[in-house]
C-alpha cells in the first residue's frame, strides 16, 4: 500500500484560555493520497482553519501525530518546519498577499530569495510560471496595475514555484467575481490533472467546492463528512 502524501491520526489542538482549554481538534484522522484535490468545508468554528494551519505548518498540534511525505512534521522544531513550508508546500491565500511595491516577477520568484537561488535561475523559472499562469506579459507590473483574478494567478504561480507536491488554497475565490472564480478553479483543475499535485482548498461556495473531487467537512472539532462531494454536498443541503 502506498504511503500518503498526508496521514493525520488522533490529532488535538487545544488553546489556554483565561477561561480554560479550549479543544479546537478533537482526535482528527485522515488520509490524503498523492494526487488528491479535496475541498474542506465547515461553519465558522468548525476547526478547519486550525487543521489548515497545522497541515500547511503554521502551528503544531497538541498531541497527536502528522505525516508529511512520509516525515512527522509534528515533531519538527520552528527552523525545520520552515524549510518544509518553503520547499513542501505553495499557499494561495484569499487576500493574494502580494508584496505591493514589487513586479509581478519578482513576486513569484520570492521563494526562491529565500532558497537562496540565483537571480537568473529565480528569473528563469519566474517567468516560466508566468507563460503557464497566463500573464507572462505582465512580468514588470505591479499588483496595483492588475486584476483581481491577475493577482491570484501570480500567487498561484508564486506557490508552484518550488515545485511543491502540495498546494493549500485558503478561500482562493473570496475576493473574485463568478466568472474570475471559475477561472481560477479551472486552472487549480488543469495543475491537478497535469501535474499531479495534490490540491487541499479551503470553502464557503458550494460552487468552488464541485471542483474537487473529494469533500471533508468539519463540525465542533470534528470530522463531520468524508466523501465523495456531489454525495456530501446533496446530503448537507437536504
Amino acid at each position: 500500500m502506498n504511503e500518503p502524501l498526508i496521514r493525520i491520526e488522533n490529532l488535538y489542538k487545544d488553546y489556554i484560555t483565561g477561561a480554560g482549554p479550549v479543544h479546537v481538534l478533537k482526535g482528527i484522522d485522515l488520509r490524503i493520497d498523492r494526487g488528491e484535490f479535496v475541498a474542506i468545508m465547515g461553519p465558522s468554528g468548525s476547526g478547519k482553519s486550525t487543521f489548515m494551519n497545522i497541515v500547511g505548518c503554521l502551528d503544531t498540534p497538541t498531541s497527536g501525530d502528522y505525516w508529511l511525505d512520509g516525515q512527522n512534521v509534528a515533531t519538527l522544531n520552528a527552523n525545520r518546519l520552515a524549510e518544509v513550508r518553503n520547499l513542501a508546500i505553495g499557499f494561495v491565500f484569499q487576500g493574494f498577499n502580494l508584496l505591493a511595491r514589487v513586479s509581478a516577477e519578482d513576486n513569484v520568484a520570492l521563494p526562491l530569495l529565500y532558497a537562496g537561488v540565483s537571480r537568473s535561475e529565480r528569473r528563469r523559472r519566474a517567468l516560466a510560471l508566468l507563460e503557464r499562469v497566463g500573464l507572462a506579459q505582465f512580468a514588470h507590473h505591479m499588483p496595483n496595475q492588475l486584476s483581481g483574478g491577475q493577482q491570484q494567478r501570480i500567487a498561484i504561480a508564486r506557490a508552484m514555484i518550488n515545485e511543491p507536491r502540495l498546494i493549500l488554497a485558503d478561500e482562493p475565490t473570496g475576493n473574485l467575481d463568478t466568472g474570475t472564480s471559475h477561472e481560477i478553479m479551472d486552472l487549480f483543475t488543469a495543475l491537478n490533472r497535469d501535474q499531479n499535485i495534490t490540491i487541499v482548498l479551503v470553502t464557503h461556495e458550494a460552487d468552488v467546492a464541485r471542483y474537487a473531487h473529494r469533500l471533508v467537512r468539519f463540525l465542533d472539532g470534528n470530522l463531520e463528512g468524508d466523501g465523495p462531494t456531489e454525495k456530501l454536498l446533496a446530503r448537507v443541503m437536504l
